[in-house]
């Protein structure tokens, strides 16, 4: 029996590592299409441009989308919209694709035939990868035109810039919880250590650190080193290095960082999102691969 007609039950290594372009892309598409057709989907991208949407509404005209000398309120709001929805539909939409395909029998199926579980994994995150990159572009998309219809000033490189570090937040946690679907097996399972997951790394966020400035004397640099661990955190310092802001609700930690690495903590914080787009996915890779029990 080849490996190209080695079935799904069976571990075929040569299968394994082969990867074609040409099938990573039909796998990507038929799981874009899959997307866009989930009600789901559709309910997140609604909220997350609705919010998005009175966000702009009610900050404007108080406030400009993007502020050059702080943080604004509107551009604080949208970081923050970003942080809870857009980092949960992702979180929840690679928790649900390969531990749904397993329960239905469709990834046994697909694997039944020439294709290597590489392209049906890698297939799988480029197509949610660009449900996702539509559902960020439409909800900064809406808050820019509701800036231009109120006469409100919007510099578009920055939005651009925050929507793109959104983008790569929403393929961390869509790596994550591919590596959930990987490791669980049903469904609901995987979707509630997913929604585990989201509220242990947003509630370790800014709460977590004032919590532990309260409650500990651990030095700047430790806590600084705790904050940027985290990727939500980590792409809210990206936001705000992008946004001209200041670090100061870090407290010690952020006069530390500041004085540490000046103007590299921007470059700092989006190599550690990048950190996090890679290693969930190589290592749902590595187990993918090997996995008998499909």
């Amino acid at each position: 029996m080849t490996a190209a007609t080695a079935p799904a039950g069976i571990d075929s290594s040569a299968v394994s590592e082969r990867v074609e372009p040409r099938l990573v892309g039909v796998i990507a598409l038929k799981v874009l299409r899959e997307a866009v057709r989930d009600r789901w989907f559709w309910l997140y991208c609604a909220g997350f441009a609705l919010l998005a949407a009175g966000i702009t509404t009610l900050a404007l005209p108080d406030t400009e989308v993007v502020g050059t000398g702080g943080f604004g309120r509107t551009a604080a709001s949208l970081v923050a919209l970003v942080q809870l929805v857009v980092t949960l539909m992702a979180l929840t939409l690679g928790a649900r694709s390969l531990a749904g395909e397993r329960e239905s029998g469709t990834l046994r199926f697909l694997l039944s035939h020439p294709v290597s579980r590489t392209e049906v994994l890698l297939g799988t995150y480029l197509g949610l990868g660009g449900a996702l990159l539509a559902a960020v572009a439409a909800g900064f998309g809406v808050a820019g035109l509701v800036s231009s219809f109120r006469s409100a000033v919007v510099d578009v490189g920055i939005l651009l810039k925050i929507a793109g570090a959104s983008w790569l937040m929403a393929l961390v946690m869509l790596g994550i919880g591919m590596l959930v679907s990987v490791v669980v097996r049903r469904t609901g399972a995987a979707m509630g250590a997913a929604l585990l997951i989201w509220l242990g790394l947003v509630f370790l966020g800014d709460l977590g650190i004032m919590g532990t400035v309260a409650a500990t004397n651990l030095p700047a640099e430790t806590l600084f080193a705790v904050a940027v661990a985290n990727p939500i955190e980590a792409f809210r310092l990206t936001a705000i290095v992008s946004l001209e802001g200041s670090l100061d609700a870090l407290g010690p930690a952020g006069t530390y960082a500041v004085d540490s690495f000046g103007n590299s903590i921007g470059w700092l914080t989006l190599g550690v999102l990048f950190a996090w787009a890679v290693a969930p996915m190589v290592l749902a890779w590595l187990l993918f691969r090997r996995k008998k029990d499909l």
